[in-house]
């Protein structure tokens, strides 16, 4: 029997996480709370618009400090999607500080889909910034999973996916 794995949150763990937002036009931030909400549910008080009056104007920028990361930890383990969250994750690691998106549609159905670069999908993108030292090695820890022992990986290995999102075949024909 394996043992039961490490739950991390990023909190008290040596890092910053800060997640943010942009809500523009007639996007309504109850339902932009909701999606926030489901990934983020510890997070401290965010102060989110109202629903916007037609024509909206609103430009508004969000931001989240000390933002938890255990439930879109667990979203990815459940998803089964610990690769490419690890790909995702770690594509835009400078030094100790990565940042990457995750889309806030997905995100409302309880669902982790990360954003690719240069793709605004349709319903935004939380920008989730983490820096701290050791960062690679606790992106590793937070993306693990028992067939690592198998196939192991390690960031921007020959195994990462391609740079639009496509699986990259690594096994032998």
């Amino acid at each position: 029997m394996s043992a039961p794995r490490v739950r991390l949150t990023g909190i008290d763990e040596g890092l910053e996480v800060i997640v943010r937002t942009r809500i523009r036009g007639a996007e309504d931030g109850k339902r932009i709370a909701q999606a926030f909400q489901a990934l983020f549910p510890d997070a401290p008080e965010v102060a989110w618009p109202s629903t916007p009056t037609y024509p909206s104007q609103q430009d508004l920028s969000i931001e989240a400090k000390q933002v938890p990361l255990d439930t879109l930890l667990t979203k990815l383990h459940e998803q089964r999607i610990l690769d490419t969250a690890l790909d995702a994750m770690g594509a835009n690691l400078e030094e100790d500080m990565t940042v990457f998106t995750v889309e806030r549609v997905a995100a409302l159905a309880g669902k982790v889909t990360f954003g690719l670069p240069g793709h605004v999908p349709l319903g935004g993108v939380f920008d989730i910034e983490i820096r701290g030292d050791g960062l690679v090695d606790w992106l590793l820890a937070a993306t693990h999973h028992p067939g690592r022992a198998h196939v192991p990986r390690q960031l921007g290995d020959d195994r990462a996916m391609d740079e639009d999102g496509e699986a990259v075949t690594w096994f032998e024909r």
